[in-house]
């Protein structure tokens, strides 16, 4: 059984929107992590995700999110927030994972303890590179996110 999914989401050819799946790429080249952990470039799944929560107690998701701040911003939200940090859309699959979420809810499948990380993204036009804000701001996501797994 899974306890913790650590998921990151977004389109990497829609420039910062792909800081998910960069930040699950760093963690898999790092290794190290507790064998109760998986991670997951869900990329811009969204509902097609819901058999990956089946059996998780914490999800931690990692993407770009608009929380009005200065491009590189990182933030940790956790429970109700979550929700409500994906109503302001950004990109296609982030309706996608709220709705995920909703279903996840209805078929009791939702996780016990949700966090999402998140980086106020700067530019989300086509280019497969992350912008500099953002790309400085992955050591930190990559912090906080190792933190969340191991508890701190």
């Amino acid at each position: 059984m899974t306890t913790t999914l650590v998921l990151g989401l977004g389109n990497t050819i829609m420039s910062d929107d792909g800081i998910g799946p960069k930040v699950i790429e760093q963690m898999q080249q790092g290794g190290g992590l507790p064998e109760d952990v998986v991670l997951l470039d869900g990329g811009t799944l969204g509902l097609d995700l819901l058999p990956h929560l089946e059996g998780v107690q914490r999800l931690i998701i990692v993407d770009a999110v608009e929380i009005g701040q200065p491009a590189g911003t990182c933030v940790r939200l956790a429970g109700d927030e979550v929700p409500m940090a994906l109503e302001t859309k950004l990109s296609p699959h982030q309706m996608g994972m709220k709705d995920l979420l909703a279903v996840a809810r209805l078929m009791g499948h939702l996780p016990d303890e949700i966090v999402l990380i998140g980086v106020q993204p700067a530019c989300l036009e086509m280019d497969t590179e992350l912008t500099p804000a953002v790309a400085a701001a992955l050591p930190t996501l990559l912090t906080m996110v190792l933190a969340e797994v191991s508890g701190q």
